[in-house]
């Protein structure tokens, strides 16, 4: 089986990445351990020579992440902040980037600090405006980050629109694919260069693998991105390739029960809390709804929502079962968090105030439970 271009995204999910093995035809490729591999002759190896510059196993999950981001080059590393840092590596010191303001605090801390100290400049903005992602542009501009939408404040932000002013401004644009994943939308073709993905959350699904990985359409940015992994080396493993493959397979399945789940959830919390203090871009009266109903497929399994303050915050979070108090996001298990104390403790505090992320605000991945079972939670815990 081999996929074709005509295949539903559900068949691609179950057997993208995948070729038979000739000798004993195996119906998922083989885990392959070896570091090193035998070349007949000097420099000639036959396929592979070195497993950070290139594993069967990881060649296989590359293949299928390309495939159901309708990229022609995928790429795999060991954690989404490696995968982050390798788009980076691009840039050279004296380089401009344009980045999402409410963006996940570990890309805000990484381009704060990891990527200031190379001489890369950051100008923060609100990309739900245009004009201000188009006023943020210099002749450096090399990049433009974009996550729609964002966490943990929901925001949508039109990818199309994004990526047109940062091609005019000679930029990459980047968006981080996490919340959504391929399932519900599809940024490189709405016009990104990369989509990037925390494949620690959806994409592996179950809470036991740490990955990154990048989807690009561009041949020759794949190469780049290629010849980074080489020599940087934050590749992921094979093992981990392999898990990661195997929370594809049902990726359709559990993004289709998360949407479900965290919609019912987040009309239940409207009437709760009023349509003012819950985020989720499936309800009619988000800000950003329309804009997301264009260019994504559903709602997605992420929403937020606005408690007085810290401790209004606290004491509902520790008393929650079904919804378990952890960092992460993505799993088939529910889990529930503060932003301002957790995810995004690193974002200096006026930052976060800036774009609403207030200590009282808490995030929610809505797992495949039985949302009966998880709204009895919430409520027993309000």
């Amino acid at each position: 089986m081999s996929t074709q271009p005509g295949d539903a995204f559900a068949t691609r999910c179950v057997h993208a990445g995948v070729t038979l093995d000739s000798d004993v035809a195996a119906v998922n490729p083989a885990i392959q351990l070896s570091t090193t591999f035998v070349q007949p002759d000097v420099a000639q190896p036959l396929r592979f020579d070195y497993s950070r510059a290139g594993n069967p196993t990881r060649e296989a999950l590359e293949n299928a992440v390309a495939d159901l981001e309708g990229g022609v080059t995928g790429h795999a590393f060991s954690s989404g902040l490696a995968a982050m840092n390798t788009v980076l590596q691009l840039l050279s010191s004296g380089d401009h980037v344009v980045c999402a303001e409410d963006a996940y605090g570990g890309s805000i801390r990484l381009l704060r600090t990891v990527a200031a100290q190379a001489g890369v400049e950051t100008t923060f903005v609100d990309t739900r405006d245009v004009d201000a992602v188009q006023a943020a542009l210099k002749p450096e501009t090399k990049l433009v980050l974009l996550e729609t939408p964002t966490n943990p404040l929901l925001r949508v932000s039109d990818i199309r629109a994004v990526s047109d002013v940062a091609h005019d401004g000679g930029a990459l644009m980047v968006v981080d694919n996490t919340f959504m994943t391929p399932a519900l939308q599809n940024p490189l073709a709405l016009g990104a260069d990369i989509a990037f993905h925390s494949a620690t959350k959806y994409l592996g699904g179950h809470s036991d693998v740490l990955a990154g990985v990048l989807a690009t359409n561009d041949e020759e940015l794949g190469a780049r991105l290629t010849y980074l992994q080489l020599a940087v080396g934050a590749v992921l493993p094979p093992f981990d390739s392999y898990l990661l493959m195997r929370g594809l397979k049902t990726l359709h399945l559990r993004m289709e029960r998360h949407s479900q789940n965290a919609e019912v959830l987040a009309h239940r919390l409207v009437d709760k809390l009023g349509a003012e203090n819950v985020y989720y871009p499936g309800l009619a009266g988000h800000d950003g709804h329309d804009v997301h109903k264009a260019q994504a497929r559903s709602g997605g399994g992420m929403l937020s929502f606005r408690l007085p303050d810290a401790q209004a915050a606290r004491e509902l979070v520790t008393k929650t079962r079904v919804f378990q108090l952890a960092e992460s996001l993505g799993a088939v298990e529910s889990l529930i968090q503060v932003p301002a104390a957790m995810t995004h403790a690193s974002v200096p505090k006026a930052m976060r105030e800036k774009t609403g992320l207030t200590d009282g605000l808490v995030r929610v991945s809505v797992g495949v439970e039985d949302v009966e079972d998880q709204w009895s939670d919430l409520a027993r815990a309000f």
